[in-house]
């Protein structure tokens, strides 16, 4: 397979021109510097371009398939959710095969930079609710897959040998994990009929924060599914802690089974890529991922009070 070219600020800006053959008259062309990452293993080449705009350059043809796919959902997901995203100005190919799309750039920074305050966990909160609202029937005539709910189980065996080997390297207390039993596992499997559209990358650099706390933004739809919630409440404990993206999850109407599974994936997963980071397996930088850890980790009180019954109710 042939290695695609690797972008270059000179041939950024030629790309620019063409996508915007009206934009001002400028002999020097626009002014385009790449985007530093947020987050582990991003997956474009993304460029700044001025200040008003965000250039995403795609690497394969999944990633071109999934790209254009973004640009027909966020007109479906647009009208139900309350928080802006992106407008696609111009797309096309930068290179055979291979998409790209230049969006306008969302005013704010990103949860990495900001936190977000009681009014931004209601803007989470209406988030969440939106997505509910999205018709899953239409999000699968544009593509979007079905995905079926992770097993908790597994996950949570993986998490304790990570557990173990981080305890070696002197990070992570493997008792921590033992509030997470089979029997609790099994208890959290989702619900029948609870499939909605799923964000399932919400990475705290795919939120857009105000200097207020307020959330005004979700980058990045790539990765949209239709399928389990809790897989984007667990995206907020990391992005923004456990007990924000917990009471965020509560305002939009989740009961404690989605939160608790929620909470859970995201501490098992961080166990995990934490210790595929000191292995150098994952490319994430260490420091985001111990972050990522501190926030899932990070004490509810609903975990210590309620307690999801057989038939999907709740007790405390």
């Amino acid at each position: 397979m042939t290695q695609p070219p690797t972008p270059t600020a000179d041939t950024v800006r030629g790309l620019v021109r063409s996508l915007l053959p009206d934009g001002p008259a400028d002999t020097g062309g626009p002014d385009v510097r790449p985007a530093a990452e947020g987050g582990a293993g991003g997956e474009y080449s993304t460029w700044w371009v001025g200040s008003g705009y965000v250039l995403r350059l795609a690497p394969d043809r999944g990633t071109s398939a999934r790209l254009r796919r973004e640009l027909r959902l966020r007109d479906l997901v647009r009208p139900h959710i309350d928080v802006a995203v992106p407008v696609g100005v111009a797309h096309g190919e930068w290179a055979p095969g291979l998409a790209c799309a230049l969006d306008t750039r969302l005013p704010g920074g990103s949860a990495e930079e900001h936190d977000v305050s009681a009014v931004g966990e209601a803007d989470l909160a209406a988030f969440l609710t939106g997505l509910r609202e999205v018709p899953v029937r239409q999000a699968g005539t544009l593509g979007v897959p079905r995905v079926g709910p992770r097993s908790l189980e597994a996950l949570r065996r993986a998490a304790e040998g990570a557990a173990e080997r981080l305890a070696a390297a002197d990070e992570f207390d493997p008792a921590r994990l033992h509030q997470l039993t089979e029997s609790a596992t099994t208890r959290l499997v989702p619900q029948a009929a609870t499939a909605v559209l799923v964000h399932h990358d919400l990475r705290g650099d795919h939120l857009v924060v105000s200097a207020d706390g307020r959330v005004r933004g979700v980058l990045d739809w790539t990765h949209a599914v239709v399928g389990d919630p809790a897989e984007d409440i667990a995206g907020l404990a990391l992005a923004v802690g456990s007990p924000a993206a917990v009471r965020a999850a509560t305002l939009a109407g989740y009961a404690a089974r989605p939160c608790l599974r929620g909470l859970w994936l995201a501490r098992c997963d961080t166990v995990v890529r934490l210790a595929e980071g000191l292995a150098r397996r994952d490319k994430g930088p260490l420091p985001l991922l111990r972050d990522r850890l501190r926030r899932a980790w990070e004490a509810i009180l609903l975990e210590r009070v309620t307690e999801p019954r057989e038939d999907g109710t709740e007790e405390g």
